[in-house]
């Protein structure tokens, strides 16, 4: 029902995170000298890290927001969740945001840890990825 609203909070939370270390970025003085070591050891920054789970996060709460409308759980209009119009049908839509996006929400976030254990582990992976970048 409106499960996908647990991912897209986390999403909204890293995504002004992210936005928050691209200003500090900015000011060469403020980066450091750990951003210059990361650079010269070929260590992929934290921000890229964290932009991989916003376009994890994003991605999966879009695509569970159009299957939502694509089933009707979504509509254009006021309430714009069906499940609002009765409050026992609420008190269901709580119950699965609390359970199934909280589950998905974390399941995501694990998976992106995985992902930078593999990275931060393998030298040749970093070293290719790093490739890409530039």
């Amino acid at each position: 029902m409106a499960c996908f609203l647990v991912p897209t909070a986390e999403a909204i939370v890293t995504t002004v995170v992210a936005k928050c270390m691209k200003d500090a970025e900015v000011d060469p003085a403020s980066v450091g000298d750990a951003v210059q070591a990361a650079k010269e050891d070929g260590r992929i920054s934290w921000r890229t890290k964290l932009s991989w789970l916003n376009g994890l996060l994003w991605g999966g709460a879009v695509l569970l927001c159009l299957e939502h409308v694509w089933h009707g759980e979504v509509v254009f209009y006021p309430p714009f969740l069906t499940a609002m119009h009765s409050p026992a049908d609420t008190a269901v839509m709580l119950k699965e945001m609390g359970t199934v996006g909280v589950g998905m929400a974390l399941l995501v976030t694990a998976v992106w840890g995985v992902m930078i254990l593999i990275v931060d582990r393998s030298p040749s992976l970093r070293t290719a990825l790093a490739g890409r970048r530039g």
